[in-house]
């Protein structure tokens, strides 16, 4: 790939990126519910919140947080990038196992849903909740 090209895909995944995380940004504050249907935008739950987000932008991901960490490509906790998919285990679902996704918006900050009262947030990956349950990193854009 030529320098002009690469460039190009950056800034055209960068921009995708952007476009997410401030669409995202608009639905700060609606409700959490599991299992809330795909395409619903009265509440939804962490995996329909990404996967209604990068559908906008032309990317399909599957329905469960679970199934969207097997999608893209592998990214290390250093390398993370804005846009890219951060999972977690949850109590629900118990160590090693997904249970939680959310969106990276640079500068150490997670855009995501969860547990009814929160709905969509912005929290601290580095907070001792986010990092003690982080597992990994998919790059699908």
């Amino acid at each position: 790939m030529s320098t002009a090209a690469h460039a190009e895909t950056v800034s055209i995944s960068a921009t995708r990126a952007d476009s997410i995380i401030s669409t995202g940004l608009k639905y700060k504050g609606t409700p959490y519910v599991f299992g809330a249907a795909s395409g619903r935008t009265s509440a939804f739950d962490c995996s329909s919140f990404t996967q209604f987000l990068f559908k906008k932008q032309g990317v399909s991901l599957p329905r469960t947080s679970k199934q969207q960490s097997k999608v893209g490509t592998y990214v290390s906790k250093s390398n993370l990038k804005k846009g890219d998919l951060v999972f977690f285990w949850t109590n629900r679902t118990g160590k090693g196992n997904v249970g939680h996704v959310a969106i990276y918006m640079g500068n150490g900050k997670l855009l995501h849903t969860y547990k009814k009262g929160v709905g969509v947030t912005v929290s601290n990956l580095n907070s001792s909740y986010w990092s003690s349950h982080y597992m990994s990193a998919r790059r699908v854009l």
